[in-house]
């Protein structure tokens, strides 16, 4: 298939597009490379274009003849989108919305979507499975939660057939050591942790901890941590999935195990050997205490599983390419 790929320059988008190309598909990256870098775009085809601008759109699926589309572009820190909720609505609901109306214009109506476990709010079980209410509690959770609603209803009126992926805290670098993550200004975890530990010569670098208060064994919040090649593949599984017929559908991907910031922290120190410096920080608006996954049905429906299930695996190759860059 030839795929078209929304935020394809992104962390996650990139390493999509290199599992496609890998598994003999064809791609199109579109990014207007806000937060993508356009080295990360490893093959295929590359066209710089906001996910909001209808005619860009239309240029692209006008000059290439696209299968299927994997969506990603969209703004994604959950803080931010507090403060700023507008832009998070513009960019991530009106912009999802304007590459439906022109996959729909130009007879393409197969979509895998990069949602989010931020659709689900403060969880009800230990191990949240889709059918898990949906109470979300940042503007940018309920910005997924809303595309969701609009691909449902594009599938009820128009046949678009839709695989939407919950994913929890992605993490990890390629292990080819080609791709990695690297967002500016950078918001997760894990590579600010790295990014500590390699400035361990300067006294001053630290990681803010936000929130030691919440009510988990060690206060601080728990995450489910997947690695972002396992990602990538459950997406090439969904994307075949459609296109072999299959109905539209959601899916979690995790690894069901869930790790606090502390623990995330102290594994970090292991994997690098340096004693990376840490600060109590206010709770960011927005955060949940914990989120752990089910993701049997991806197992079971995809044939996906995870190949990266430890967290010291997933850190290690985050930490082997932020050392080859340097940063």
């Amino acid at each position: 298939m030839n795929i078209l790929v929304t935020g394809g320059a992104g962390y996650i988008g990139s390493h999509a597009v290199k599992e496609l190309l890998a598994s003999g598909h064809a791609t199109v990256t579109f990014d207007d490379l806000s937060q993508g870098r356009r080295e990360a775009v490893t093959g295929g085809v590359f066209v710089e274009g906001d996910i909001t601008d209808r005619g860009a759109l239309k240029r692209c699926f006008r000059e290439h003849a696209i299968d299927a589309v994997m969506h990603f572009a969209g703004k994604i820190a959950v803080g931010e989108s507090v403060r700023d909720p507008l832009i998070y609505y513009h960019v991530n609901v009106t912009g999802s919305l304007a590459l439906l109306e022109v996959m729909l214009e130009f007879g393409v109506r197969r979509l895998v979507f990069s949602s989010s476990a931020a659709v689900y709010g403060e969880p009800r079980e230990e191990a949240i499975t889709e059918d898990h209410p949906l109470a979300p509690a940042s503007p940018y959770g309920r910005g997924k939660a809303f595309v969701e609603s609009i691909l449902a209803d594009a599938d009820a009126a128009f046949g678009l057939r839709y695989a939407s992926l919950r994913y929890f805290n992605a993490a990890g670098a390629d292990p080819g050591g080609k791709l990695g993550e690297a967002h500016d200004p950078e918001t997760h975890l894990v590579p600010l942790v790295l990014r500590a530990a390699l400035c361990e010569q300067d006294t001053s670098a630290r990681v803010d901890i936000f929130g030691t208060d919440y009510p988990t064994p060690d206060g601080t919040c728990i995450r489910d941590y997947i690695h972002v090649t396992d990602l990538a593949r459950a997406h090439v599984l969904a994307v075949e999935k459609l296109a072999a017929g299959a109905p539209s559908a959601v899916y979690n991907l995790g690894n069901g195990k869930g790790y606090s910031v502390r623990e995330v922290i102290d594994t970090a120190r292991r994997v690098t050997g340096v004693a990376i410096r840490e600060n109590a920080a206010a709770r960011r608006p927005g955060d949940v205490a914990v989120l752990v996954a089910s993701s049997r049905k991806a197992v079971r429906e995809l044939g996906w599983k995870p190949g990266f299930d430890r967290l010291e695996d997933i850190v290690a190759t985050a930490w082997q390419w932020h050392q080859s860059r340097g940063m």
